[in-house]
């Protein structure tokens, strides 16, 4: 399976588009589909940020054996995922931290 192929099931797992990717990851939609028909290969950078997305590792999107999770990715996680990743780091923690307090509360 190449890595576009493994691009294409992972976010057809999660059941997002192109373009929802594409901003997660901050670049065009245009050169997320050329990783997906493997017309190009994304930096390091790029995968870095497919990775966690994707909830992979990075050998897992370039190819390597390990599994993909069994457990489906509801799809209202997947929104939070895509929630947190689009804001900056600070934002970021302290919205992890309200949800960290709001979890307890609810034990």
């Amino acid at each position: 399976m190449t890595m576009g192929d493994r691009l294409r099931e992972l976010r057809l797992r999660m059941n997002i588009s192109q373009e929802e990717v594409s901003k997660q990851i901050g670049i065009t939609r245009s050169a997320y589909s050329h990783y997906e028909i493997n017309n190009r290969q994304p930096v390091y950078e790029t995968l870095k940020k497919l990775a966690v997305l994707f909830n992979v590792s990075l050998d897992y999107i370039i190819g390597g054996e390990a599994p993909i999770p069994d457990t489906q990715v509801l799809p209202e996680t997947a929104e939070i995922m895509r929630i947190l990743n689009s804001m900056d780091y600070d934002k970021r923690k302290r919205s992890i931290e309200k949800v960290m307090i709001i979890l307890r509360q609810a034990e």
